[in-house]
């Protein structure tokens, strides 16, 4: 790959549209958005109205709503899609043959399969394509505006993580590379879930205590299940999992914190859903999460805590309380325990 490379940037919601703004002063830059009438308006308007309107798109971004063309021009593709959307979006790159390689932004598990994202990937394009996950802390409205972040780009291959880093890295954008896909992958899931029960305890007026002990036995969770998928502990150390973890919980932009907030207050989930108007993955990935831990045998009791509040099982209030009853046990850095 080189600078001269075109990006195409596959879903015009706002992280894809924020990550195509960050992009094109420097990359040549093309976003695809599936809606035509939306990429007529961000052409004319030079703004995404629906999901990014604080911010105006550069110039030099392209947007269209052909999708063949921007797969058949692309030496790289980014699905900037929710992970519900993934798999048909690559079912249709299928159609491309020799179709540039992908990387995904998209954190959290398939609904009704449990699959990870790199797992949808090998079903769908086969085991041998090349691909990975780009993750980490990252408002998207933040990235838009051209503000500081430091991101992880994780594949399998090796010198594909790393010449992809250095493709995308630049201006403010600073791009770490990773050969720990899985880890990277379990960080951007689990975190969504801590997310919500910070959430819980911040609108149920816990304080900050709280609130550092909930993110920091979050982490010990979300390491003991990535190490127990396959993923190695320094990741949840790094950017993709402590830094994503305390962007998350405490960041004011954060959807899962909103849901949290709103659980905490008595509001139905459907109602939080529907207000919310984007997609809120910790909601769906609390179930797989929890699937997960009795699979592999894993403690994560504040992602059970969370589970029981989403599913109408206990009230916020009683969440917290199971938690506080629990048995005091010795603080370890050993992910089994």
């Amino acid at each position: 790959m080189n600078t001269s490379a075109r990006i195409a940037v596959l879903g015009a919601g706002a992280w894809g549209t924020a990550l195509a703004c960050a992009l094109a002063p420097r990359l040549e830059t093309l976003l695809w958005a599936r809606d035509a009438r939306q990429a007529e308006a961000m052409r004319d308007t030079h703004r995404n109205a629906r999901y990014l309107p604080e911010v105006d798109l550069p110039r030099a971004l392209a947007v269209t709503a052909d999708l063949r063309g921007a797969l058949s021009g692309a030496r790289l593709l980014i699905a900037a899609t929710p992970v519900a959307g993934l798999r048909a979006l690559l079912a249709q790159m299928r159609a491309v043959p020799e179709h540039a390689p992908v990387v995904w932004l998209c954190k959290g598990f398939e609904q009704g399969s449990g699959l990870l994202p790199h797992q949808i990937v090998a079903e769908t394009l086969g085991a041998q394509a090349r691909c990975g996950a780009l993750s980490g802390p990252s408002f998207a409205v933040e990235v838009a505006r051209g503000l500081p972040c430091a991101l992880t780009l994780a594949a399998r291959d090796g010198s594909f993580a790393r010449d992809t880093a250095a493709l995308l890295h630049g201006g403010r954008l600073r791009v770490y590379f990773s050969d720990d896909l899985v880890g990277v992958e379990i960080g951007g899931a689990v975190k969504n879930v801590m997310a919500i029960a910070v959430g819980i305890s911040d609108g149920l007026g816990l304080g900050q205590n709280a609130r550092a002990a909930l993110i920091t036995r979050g982490l010990a969770e979300m390491t003991r299940l990535g190490v127990a998928l396959g993923g190695t502990r320094e990741t949840f150390m790094g950017l993709a999992g402590a830094g994503d973890l305390i962007l998350t919980t405490t960041g004011d932009l954060s959807r899962n914190r909103r849901v949290g907030l709103e659980l905490a207050r008595g509001a139905r989930l459907d109602e939080i859903l529907a207000a919310l108007g984007h997609v809120a993955e910790g909601v769906g990935s609390a179930r797989e999460v929890a699937r997960l831990a009795v699979r592999h045998g894993v403690e994560m009791p504040v992602a059970e805590a969370v589970l029981g509040v989403i599913e109408g099982r206990m009230s916020a209030p009683l969440a917290v309380e199971s938690l506080l009853a629990r048995d005091p046990k010795r603080e370890t850095r050993d992910a089994s325990e």
